[in-house]
């Protein structure tokens, strides 16, 4: 299948080949499909409709045709940024950072992979590897209210929910294109402490009660620290918990908010 357009894009490592095509089953299978070719590293899959969308656990990611961003991205990351932990955060605070460029509003990550705006979904992220890494972004852009309503998807917005601004779609997708690039660059040349703090900060549970849903079961303490390298929870009675982020399949906040955002 041919792409009806293609966007080159001055980026550093990754949007350089931007495809654009109309309609697609699932742009996270054509990326995965390109990478039998090394030479396809960088390039961004993106699709006005997805036929077969999937999100997290195989559920699927609805979206109306040209109502949103559904793109991925295909990467040969070094071996020390292949961690599915480190390369979910490096898209939900990209797409944070679109967000606020397009909407003016501050988003917040939902552990594991969702962006919400104000508690509402406006993205999903999917991380999967296998010859290559292909990461899976799907941001809702135009959708209204009530359209997500009917589709039901009361819990789910869209940017242009929380926005008088008028929104174009593609203009959306470069901005993300570059947000991760540039993300992206600074993990390569090994700084990941300034994604680390984005990350901890727009997830907005730092010190606050919290729930942590692992393989054996849920517990429940303060969360006292939050690092790429291990989550540690300050059970009742003192006693620390710490386990791998990779390791834990939910982390929320305790005391009946979702995690709050403190930004300067």
């Amino acid at each position: 299948m041919s792409p009806c357009e293609e966007w080159h894009l001055p980026m550093r490592r990754l949007g350089r080949r931007v495809l654009v095509f109309d309609r697609l089953e699932s742009t996270n299978d054509l990326a995965a499909a390109l990478a039998q070719e090394p030479g396809n590293d960088g390039v961004v899959v993106l699709a006005g409709e997805q036929t077969a969308g999937r999100g997290q656990h195989g559920r699927s990611w609805q979206c109306p045709p040209g109502a949103g961003v559904l793109m991925s991205v295909l990467l040969f990351p070094p071996p020390a940024l292949r961690r599915p932990a480190l390369l979910t955060a490096w898209a939900a605070v990209s797409v944070c950072e679109t967000v606020l460029h397009a909407t003016g509003q501050q988003a917040q990550v939902k552990w594991p992979n969702d962006v919400l705006v104000h508690g509402r979904k406006v993205c999903g992220i999917l991380i999967e590897q296998a010859r290559g890494t292909v990461a899976g972004i799907g941001l809702n852009v135009s959708q209204s209210p009530e359209s997500l309503a009917r589709a039901g998807l009361p819990a789910a917005g869209s940017l242009a929910c929380f926005t008088d601004r008028p929104l174009d779609r593609e203009e959306v997708a470069r901005q993300l294109v570059e947000q991760l690039d540039e993300e992206y660059d600074r993990m390569c040349q090994g700084d990941l402490d300034t994604l680390e703090a984005r990350w901890k900060r727009r997830l907005g549970l730092l010190g606050r009660p919290v729930a942590v849903e692992c393989l054996d079961g849920v517990r429940r303490g303060r969360l006292c620290e939050l690092t790429f390298d291990r989550v540690v929870v300050e059970l009742p009675g003192g006693r620390l918990f710490a386990i791998s982020p990779e390791m834990v399949r939910h982390l929320e906040g305790n005391d009946g908010m979702i995690g709050a955002t403190n930004h300067a």
